[in-house]
C-alpha cells in the first residue's frame, strides 16, 4: 500500500554566523511539534540587512555543520550558486519544483518577522509555504505588532511558543 502522507521539509535560511545552539533548538521543536522530516540550513553569502558577515562562507557551513551532525534530519546547504540568487522566494520556488509533493516550512526567529515585510516577495512567500516563527527573548511583542503579522494569513504563519534559549550569533562573536 502506497504512503499518501506528504513528507515535510523545513527551511532554516541565514547567515549563520556562527550558527549555535538557539539554530539547533528551533529545528528540534519544529522536528516535534510539526512532524517535519528533514530540515534544510541554508546558509547564505550574506544577510541583505546587515554589513558583512563575520566569518567567511566555509567557515560558517563547516560550523553549521559541526553543530548540526548529530542531527541526521539537518541538512547544511548553499543554493546561492545554483539558483542564481540570494532571495528566500527564489530558494522555496526552486525547492518546491524539486520535491512537489512535500509540504514547506519556513523557519524564522521573531526578531525575523520584525523586518520581514521589507523581504522580496514577502506576501508570495507566506502563500508559497507555511511560516513558522519561533519566539526570541524580548521580541515576541515588537513581532506581534508586525507589519507581516497583521497582514499575513494566519493559517500559514504560526508564532510557536517554545522553551528559548537566549543566544545569538552577534553574542557568540562578542566572546
Amino acid at each position: 500500500m502506497k504512503n499518501n502522507k506528504k513528507k515535510k521539509i523545513g527551511i532554516l535560511g541565514g547567515s549563520f554566523d556562527p550558527a549555535h545552539k538557539g539554530h539547533l533548538k528551533i529545528s528540534v521543536e519544529a522536528k516535534k511539534k510539526f512532524r517535519i522530516n528533514k530540515i534544510i540550513w541554508a546558509v547564505t553569502k550574506k544577510n541583505p540587512f546587515k554589513s558583512k558577515c563575520h566569518f567567511t562562507l566555509k567557515k560558517r557551513i563547516d560550523l553549521a555543520k559541526k553543530i548540526s551532525k548529530k542531527n541526521k534530519f539537518i541538512s547544511v546547504k548553499f543554493f546561492e550558486d545554483k539558483i542564481q540568487s540570494n532571495k528566500t522566494i527564489d530558494l522555496i520556488n526552486y525547492l518546491k519544483k524539486k520535491n512537489r509533493t512535500e509540504e514547506i516550512f519556513f523557519l524564522m526567529g521573531a526578531d525575523n518577522l520584525i523586518s520581514f515585510h521589507r523581504w522580496h516577495k514577502w506576501k508570495i512567500i507566506s502563500s508559497k509555504c507555511n511560516i513558522l516563527v519561533f519566539d526570541r527573548t524580548n521580541y515576541k511583542s515588537k513581532s506581534l505588532k508586525s507589519v507581516a503579522f497583521k497582514k499575513l494569513n494566519k493559517k500559514k504563519l504560526k508564532f510557536v511558543k517554545f522553551k528559548k534559549i537566549n543566544i545569538s550569533s552577534s553574542k557568540l562573536r562578542k566572546i
